[in-house]
Order: C-alpha cells, then sequence, then structure tokens
C-alpha cells in the first residue's frame, strides 16, 4: 500500500480543487442512502480529504475517521470542526484498532485499492453490533471493465494509482460469508442520465 499512500499524498494538493465527478456523485450518493438514518458509532474507512466526514459527525454520537494517506487527513482535520471525530491514520488491510460497537461502517471510494475483500467484511462484521450497517460506494464494475481507474493530473503528467477490479458478485459473496445481508443496492448515473454506464454502485449491507 505504499504506492497507493504517496499517491494520495499527492493527490491530496488538488483533490478539493480539481474537477471530480466520481468523487461528487460519490456525495449525493451517501446523503441519499443515509440520509434518512442516525447512529451511535460510526467508523469511516477511506475518509480521504472529509467529503462525508462532517455530515456523517452530525448524525451520530461519535465517528472514527481513518485514512491511509496523512496529507489527505490533514486537509480533514482542518475542515472538520465537529468535536465528535477522532481521526487516525491506518492500513484497513491490516486488522483493524478501531474500537467496537459501530452501528455503522463506511467504505468510499476506498474498496477499489484493496485486493482482499474477505478481510474488510469480516473485520467490518467484527466491528459492527448486530444489526449494524456497512455502506460501500465503489466505482462501478462496468466503468472498471471499461478502464476507468483513479487517476490525477500532476506537473509530470497523468497518475494511475492502483485498482483492483471486483465484480458485483465479489461484494455480495463476502457479504454473506462474513453475516450481512443486503439491504439496498443502487447505481449512480452522471447527471442521472439512465442511457449511459452507471459510474458508481453502492450497496448497504446489514449485519445478522
Amino acid at each position: 500500500m505504499t504506492a497507493i499512500r504517496e499517491a494520495y499524498n499527492e493527490w491530496s494538493a488538488t483533490y478539493d480543487s480539481v474537477k471530480n465527478a466520481t468523487r461528487d456523485l460519490e456525495k449525493q450518493a451517501c446523503g441519499s442512502v443515509l440520509g434518512a438514518m442516525d447512529f451511535n458509532r460510526v467508523l469511516e474507512l477511506g475518509s480521504g480529504t472529509g467529503k462525508n466526514t462532517s455530515w456523517l459527525a452530525e448524525r451520530s454520537h461519535q465517528v472514527v475517521s481513518v485514512d491511509l494517506s496523512p496529507e489527505m487527513q490533514a486537509i480533514a482535520r482542518e475542515k472538520v470542526t465537529a468535536n465528535n471525530v477522532e481521526f487516525r491514520i491506518a492500513d484497513i488491510n491490516e486488522t483493524w484498532h478501531a474500537g467496537s460497537d459501530f452501528d455503522l461502517v463506511t467504505c468510499s471510494l476506498v474498496l477499489e485499492h484493496v485486493s482482499n475483500l474477505d478481510h474488510i467484511f469480516q473485520d467490518a462484521s467484527r466491528v459492527l453490533v448486530p444489526g449494524g450497517m456497512l455502506y460501500i460506494c465503489e466505482l462501478h464494475p462496468f466503468k472498471q471493465y471499461s478502464g476507468s481507474k483513479a487517476r490525477f493530473e500532476t506537473s509530470a503528467g497523468e497518475k494511475i494509482v492502483e485498482c483492483f477490479d471486483h465484480h458485483v458478485s465479489d461484494f455480495s459473496t463476502a457479504a454473506k460469508a462474513a453475516g450481512f445481508s443486503i439491504e439496498s443496492l443502487l447505481e449512480w448515473f452522471d447527471d442521472d442520465d439512465r442511457r449511459n454506464v452507471p459510474r458508481l454502485l453502492s450497496i448497504l449491507f446489514k449485519k445478522a
């Protein structure tokens, strides 16, 4: 994950300022899927520059916000003023040490950088209370099949971040093995135009 960490450290300088349809649509998806719910403790994975952090903090008593990149998180720390947010730097590919008794875990545009989905779902199940929710929103597999990946411009040219393709069945199979059921599965389109390939896939899982 060192190369991914370094890429996001570099991307942090422009991440919030450049046009990014994937980033903006995911924020919309998160608000739509989770907007009617309130939570006690939230574990936010791949929080980046805090795109969803303040919004989650308004709907919960505590948010533990985790990211791999210190530079991305430094921006989030400046932006997020809520006093119920705890920031941590961690690699979610390793065993999670963020605590337990969460009733929501979120993964937003982070699982494309994770090869082993089983570990993610198993650890999510371990830290969630019974009936807890796992929200994921990722680049749609159809977009991945066409070659779309996380990428950004640098002074030396375009940089592509290491990504792994995940099929819809990869998510559902890993979820079932970890004791989750699917509450909702939605596809998100640019400008809500369903004639085009969907940009994002969101799935809300519930722990048994």
